[in-house]
């Protein structure tokens, strides 16, 4: 992201949402900057650089949130089922 002007990473960030449909938080990761940022880029520079692909990144944006608490559950399930097969391996180890 060295060079970039903000107007032109909040571009970057924005097509690079758009295209993955990514979250802010994997935005942040792949982009090196903070959540802060990102959103920022997105919600309010991006409104005064481009308002239509602001509507675009929003239409993305409030999909991932809408389906965060399925994600949330997805990761609880997943973390548990883990648990229960380490501890069916230590049993069986016994």
């Amino acid at each position: 992201m060295k060079g970039l002007t903000i107007e032109e990473r909040a571009i970057a960030v924005a097509q690079y949402i758009i295209e993955t449909e990514d979250t802010v938080r994997g935005a942040a990761k792949k982009f090196g900057i903070s959540k802060s940022s990102i959103h920022k880029d997105v919600s309010q520079r991006l409104l005064n650089i481009n308002y239509a692909l602001a509507m675009e990144v929003r239409k993305v944006l409030d999909k991932n949130k809408a389906e965060r608490h399925i994600r949330g559950g997805l990761a609880t399930k997943l973390k548990y089922s883990q648990n229960r097969v380490d501890e069916f391996c230590e049993k069986k180890k016994a």
